[in-house]
């Protein structure tokens, strides 16, 4: 995307408590918006919901690598994705151990190959 209405420092932004969300004001009247996972996420296009207009954020990704999920909703998924893949990490160790359980090795003679020239 080349066509920001403007580019702006996050230092120039406000932090919104309630909605969790960096905003800047828009011409429009509403505010630009762009929350801490997506800044963590190195997304830096901040946008107006209530127009088309866009804003590139100048900051530093560094600042926002450790932030934690944003809600609890997506922690509790996360989570539940967690205990499924434990699940079936388990299913396959078991059928490992079936698989080295079957196994027999036997030695048998070795092939003789003939070469002709």
């Amino acid at each position: 995307m080349g066509a920001y209405y403007d580019e702006i420092e996050i230092e120039d932004m406000a932090w919104d408590d309630v909605k969790n969300v960096y905003h800047y004001p828009c011409p429009c009247g509403d505010r630009f918006e762009i929350s801490r996972k997506q800044l963590a996420d190195c997304e830096d296009i901040a946008t107006c919901p209530s127009c088309s207009l866009v804003i590139r954020v100048v900051y530093d990704p560094l600042d926002f690598e450790d932030e934690p999920p944003d809600d609890e909703e997506s922690a509790s998924e996360e989570s539940e994705d967690d205990e499924e893949q434990e699940d079936d990490d388990d299913d396959d160790a078991d059928q490992f151990e079936d698989a080295l359980e079957k196994l027999t090795l036997t030695e048998s003679s070795p092939a003789v190959i003939a070469a002709v020239a």
